[in-house]
This record gives C-alpha cells, structure tokens and sequence, in this order.
C-alpha cells in the first residue's frame, strides 16, 4: 500500500518527513511528493517556511508561529503538543505530514509519535531527511572521513553522559558534536578532562547550510577565546544550535580550499531586484547561485491601455490573416495578448499561419506556456536590437503580407519599429497595456533599503532607478549599486547614487555576474589584507551590534 494515495478506512496516514538542516534545497523529491498531497501540515517552527512552499494553498498547518532556526535554542525539546495533534488529524481521515528538523530517524519525540500511531493502527510511513550532524559539516567544508577510514562518533551534548565523553575523548575518532554556541567550550572541556589533546583541531559552525551560515576554526584548547575574539560571545544568541567538529583528521586545516559554500562570492548577501517576481524569477536563481539572499521590489505595475479599441481591432486583424508577423518585446505583451485572446474565447491556435518572434528568453518561455513555439529568438543580445539583427527584410516574392503586428508598452521605444521600416514592413505599433508606478513595498524593506539593510541593488532600467526611488526612498551609500548599462548608470548618478558594477552587456545575467565577479574580488581583498569577510551592509554604523542583537 502507498502510503500517500488516498486512504478509504476510517483512519487517515501520516508521514513523518525530514527537512534537513535548513536549507530549502536538501529536502527529497519524496518530501516533495508527500508535502503536495497532505491535508495537514505540522510542522517544527524552525521548518514550517521550509516546507510550506511546497503544500496545496488549503493546507491546514495548526501549528502557524513560524520561528529562525537560529533564534531557538538547543536545548528546547519538539513540541509537547504535536503527538495529540497529529493522531487528531489522523483519526479525522486525514493526510498528515509530520515535519521535523534534520531527519525523523534522530528524534526521540518522533520515535514516540511513531509508536502512537503504531499502537491505533494508524498507517504511517518515514522520509529520511539529512541530518544536521551529516549536512552541516558538507556545507562547512569539513570532511567527516579520510583516506584512511577514521571512525566518526556522534554525541549530542545535551544528552551525553560521563561514559560517552570518556569514551569519545580516549579514541581518536572524528567527533560531531551537537550543541549550542555558549556550550562548545563547556564540551570542548569534557573531551580534553576524556583524554583529547588541547590541540586537537575544532571547527565552529552556526546556522549550517543557510546563508546565516558562519564556520570558526580553533582548537579544543582555544575555542573559547577565538569566539571571544570573533564576537560572537557573550551573547543573548548563545543558545542557537551549532555543529561542532573535533579531530586530527577531520581536514579542519584545509578549509581555506574545502569551504565551497561561504567562499561563494555573494554569500549572504541580501540583494534587491527592482522587478517582480515572475520576472525576477531566472535572476534571482542566478543570485542564489552565488549564495545571495534575493528580494524582489515590484517598481512598476501594469494597467489595460486607457483606449482598448486598437489592441481589439488588433487581435481581430490576428484571425482574419492581416499579419505576417507578430513581435513580442515583453513577457507582460504577451500576457495582455493572452487575456484579450481569452476574452474572445480564442486560444494558441489562433496563431496557426503568423510568424512569432520573442525579444528574449523570459519573453519565449511565456509564449510556450501559452502554447506558442517562437519562430523567431535574437541569438545574439536579447533586445529589440539584437531582434532587428536576426528579422529578415521583407520579400514581396515570399512574404504574401508585409505587415507586423507589435503589442507593447505605452513607454516603449521606438526602436524596433523604426527598425522594421526600414527593412521593408509595415507596422501596427499597439499599445497593448500601460506601466505605472507600483505601490510603495512595506515599511520594513522600505527601512532596509534607506538604512543599508541590502547589500546590493539591482538597476536593469532607468525607471527602476527613477521608480525604486520614487516610491522606496534612495539606497543607503553602503549598498552596492550595480547597472544594466551606461543610460542606467547615468540616471543612478542623476539621483545621487554612486554606481560600483557596470553589467559589459545590456543583460540582466550578465549584470549578476558582473556583481558576483565585483563580490569575489573584494571578498580576495579583504583576505590578502588578512581582514575578516564582511558583507557591505556590515559596513553601516551599528550594523554589527544589531546583527547580534
């Protein structure tokens, strides 16, 4: 029996998921199954946004306070509450997904959930998440094993006895110890009394596999000071769950080659994209690549045009064969194309015979989800220009109608249309909807933005420096202001802003690799200079102090 299909006894099922360490990316394609077809969601408050996304909309989650993983203590056990909660749900024939931390195979709690439903005969099945111990050293560069086949023991601090850290300390095994930040010194301590050497090579990491993510190297005999330098201690965040790695062999002195993940050149840096999300949506993954943290802004929302008239007769003129081409600039084009086809009852077919040309990738993908195959793609710089590169001229002799169909903004410019002409065809310029300024975003990024609570920004226009401006204030002097292009640059500079990244092309994909090319070179700075890494927005007064508070 498949545990997730739909169940018709009297009890429902439940599935005990493991989300891992924290990064969204780690849980299985399994999980994912199991989260789309739950009726219930209970999730551990350092999990629920992790696992959230990937739940049907009407998803009950009765657990709804959302908590950072960082901000709850190691020593707080899994909620008393969840076992009633999920057999509830379970007798009411519902779907239940039970999501913890790490994987559920760890949890003593769960264990106990588990036996509950054993004991009602109550269907349940496990997905193995990775574990903290497992996940967090991969992300810290910290390998567990070597050449040699060391052993690796694992102690949870909070449970470990005098046997266990006798044990551990007299062996000369890799140690993965599972604590909290104002408690490494204290287990450090009890390894050294168990017979460890105080030389023995330690790694620190917090907030593993997130782009909060920070890793120290020291010994069992210095830890306590190099987090005492590091600033880290004392503080009221002592309580945040690290993994700690302890041993000879445990490559802890080569992390300066090994640490892939906060070597990345944005790593953690919060970056703002001035755009939606449906247009952010390739960018933004590009960032995160980097190791970025992206924000999309909304600067311009879009509106029917004031006069429909034009774009009906338009549409119209697109089912009685007036055009030979129809060219869209925009994925918004292609929406307002696409609402006005539905509000005819017309669908893709309706473009069986016209030749269609897409600006761009984003642009291309939108007509596929329409049902529309481009004829036409720039293959080389993905703008109207590099559109009027590939059009061909018209042919009187192979083009029975010379006229294209352009649906486009009201403050598009007027360079495919002139191009066109001049190739020969006649033009219907349509202004198929209007952009306006969007609505100012919520007082907290507002208060980021003017505050350099953002590390970068984004400008892919000069209206979105304009309107990023206009409605959110200008950007803090510590932010990193990089630019599609020279006519971009130059309007930043108009609004007194100093512009650091210059995209070498007008694309937004170049223009990330420039910003993540400008990070890696003052990340390599900051190092050869023997200065700890720093994000820009570290750079602003008191920024230090509030990030630890």
């Amino acid at each position: 029996m498949n545990p997730t299909a739909p169940n018709h006894s009297a009890s429902g099922q439940v599935t005990f998921l493991g989300a891992g360490p924290g990064d969204p990316g780690l849980l299985t394609l399994r999980a994912v199954e199991a989260l789309a077809s739950a009726d219930v969601l209970i999730a551990d408050p350092q999990v629920l946004d992790v696992v959230r996304v990937h739940a049907r909309a009407q998803v009950d989650t009765p657990l709804q306070a959302s908590a950072d993983a960082a901000s709850i203590p190691a020593d707080v056990p899994a909620l008393r509450d969840t076992a009633n909660l999920v057999m509830a749900a379970a007798r009411a024939g519902k779907r239940v997904v039970r999501a913890v931390s790490g994987d559920p195979g760890l949890d003593g709690y769960v264990a106990e959930e588990m036996l509950a439903c054993a004991a009602e005969g109550i269907v349940f099945e496990v997905v193995p998440g990775i574990a903290a111990a497992v996940g967090v050293p991969a992300y810290a560069g910290v390998p567990l094993r070597d050449a040699q086949g060391t052993d690796v023991r694992f102690v949870d601090a909070r449970t470990a006895d005098a046997r266990c850290w006798s044990e551990v300390g007299a062996s000369d095994a890799t140690a993965v110890v599972s604590t909290s930040l104002d408690s490494v010194a204290a287990a450090a301590g009890e390894l050294v009394s168990a017979g460890r050497k105080p030389d023995t090579p330690l790694t620190v990491t917090v907030a593993g596999t997130t782009t909060r993510q920070r890793t120290w190297t020291a010994t069992l005999g210095s830890v306590a000071q190099v987090l005492k330098a590091a600033k880290v201690l004392p503080s009221p965040d002592g309580g945040q769950p690290v993994i700690a790695v302890v041993g000879e062999r445990s490559a802890a002195a080569q992390r300066d080659r090994l640490s892939w993940f906060e070597s990345k050149p944005l790593f953690g840096w919060r970056v703002l994209v001035p755009r939606t999300k449906e247009q952010a949506a390739s960018l933004s993954d590009q960032l995160v690549s980097y190791g970025a943290v992206s924000h999309e802004v909304p600067t311009i929302a879009v509106e029917p045009p004031r006069t429909p008239q034009q774009m009906e007769r338009a549409v119209k003129g697109l089912v009685t064969g007036r055009y030979e081409w129809i060219a869209f600039t925009s994925v918004n084009a292609v929406k307002a194309v696409r609402e006005k086809f539905e509000e005819y009852g017309l669908d893709a077919r309706a473009f069986a015979g016209i030749k269609v040309a897409a600006v761009g990738e984003q642009t291309a993908k939108a007509l596929v989800a329409f049902g529309v195959k481009p004829d036409l793609v720039p293959s080389g710089e993905q703008s109207a220009a590099g559109l009027l590169e590939d059009w061909p001229p018209y042919d009187p002799v192979f083009d029975p109608i010379d006229r294209v169909f352009l649906p486009r903004a009201d403050i598009a410019t007027e360079t495919l249309v002139a191009g066109l002409i001049e190739l020969g065809w006649e033009v219907d310029d349509v202004t198929a909807y209007r952009t306006v300024r969007a609505s100012p975003p919520p007082a907290e990024t507002r208060e980021a933005i003017k505050g350099g609570g953002f590390d970068a920004v984004l400008f892919t226009s000069s209206s979105t420096v304009r309107n990023l401006v206009g409605i959110a204030g200008k950007p803090h002097n510590v932010t990193v202001i990089a630019c599609i292009g020279p006519a971009t640059a130059k309007t930043a500079e108009e609004h007194g802003l100093r512009v650091d990244v210059m995209s070498p092309e007008p694309s937004v994909h170049k223009l990330a690799e420039a910003l993540a090319d400008f990070g890696a070179a003052r990340r390599d700075a900051a190092l050869e200079a023997g200065d700890p890494v720093t994000r820009p927005s570290e750079r602003r007064p008191g920024a230090r102090r509030r990030a630890r508070s």
